[in-house]
């Protein structure tokens, strides 16, 4: 009986990224179907649960990693599309030194940049909220002042006392310099006894967050667009001297 070979091959899977579904990962991942498609010139940036630092924090905390922000912030400042940037901030603070960085890397964007707080903005929060050229707050949002302190342990030594001792001068430091909140006020909020009941520091909220001079205006996700885009709006017109309608974002 003669042998007969054929050159068919027997049809392989398809690669497992092809045959996942688009729609079903939107769900999973993001909870709808369609996502928005239309190319911006605003970078979104979110801060959402504790930030984490150097240490690694447990599975079920909700983190944002600084060395995951640090690499977005570059990006943003060399994409030649990306006119702004909107922070987005619903944060418990975290790892100081990280918070401090991040601050410090929005502060110094060279171009124009607008942070709200929705829900907190707490402990080293406060510093990444105001880093920003103009900084909004939701009228219930929150934000905790409080001094810097290692939770669960005595401080034994004068060394580890006077290093927490300049970290929060580095934080007063730098939240005086980028808001308008008075050093002294600043400090009453942050050594201030009785309020928070297992705690020393100060909770404010929304309309007091402005008042102290800590948040610029009380505002939601329409007004932080806004005063973004007219703040991309004036780089522009000093650029070229004129007004150049591109028809992204809102008026």
């Amino acid at each position: 009986m003669a042998n007969y070979t054929t050159n068919e091959q027997e049809p392989q899977e398809a690669p497992e990224e092809k045959r996942r579904n688009p729609v079903l990962d939107n769900i999973q991942q993001l909870g709808q179907t369609n996502t928005p498609t239309t190319e911006s010139n605003i970078y979104c940036m979110t801060i959402i649960g504790q930030v984490e630092g150097h240490l690694v924090l447990p599975p079920q905390n909700k983190t944002t990693k600084y060395e995951h922000l640090i690499p977005q912030l570059v990006a943003a400042e060399q994409n030649p599309k990306i006119e702004g940037m909107l922070i987005i901030l619903n944060t418990v603070g975290g790892d100081v030194e990280a918070g401090l960085a991040i601050a410090e890397m929005i502060s110094t964007i060279s171009k124009p940049t607008v942070t709200l707080v929705l829900g907190g903005g707490h402990s080293i929060g406060v510093p990444i909220a105001v880093s920003a050229d103009f900084s909004f707050i939701a009228a219930t949002a929150t934000m905790t002042i409080h001094p810097i302190r290692l939770n669960g342990l005595i401080i034994g030594v004068p060394q580890t006392f006077e290093y927490l001792e300049k970290m929060q001068e580095r934080v007063i430091r730098f939240v005086t310099h980028h808001s308008r909140v008075e050093e002294q006020v600043f400090k009453e909020l942050m050594f201030k006894t009785g309020e928070l009941t297992r705690d020393i520091g100060t909770t404010v909220i929304g309309n007091d967050a402005v008042k102290y001079g800590l948040i610029d205006r009380v505002g939601g996700i329409g007004e932080a667009l806004r005063e973004l885009n007219r703040r991309i709006e004036e780089i522009r017109v000093m650029k070229n001297g004129f007004a150049v309608p591109t028809g992204v974002g809102p008026s």
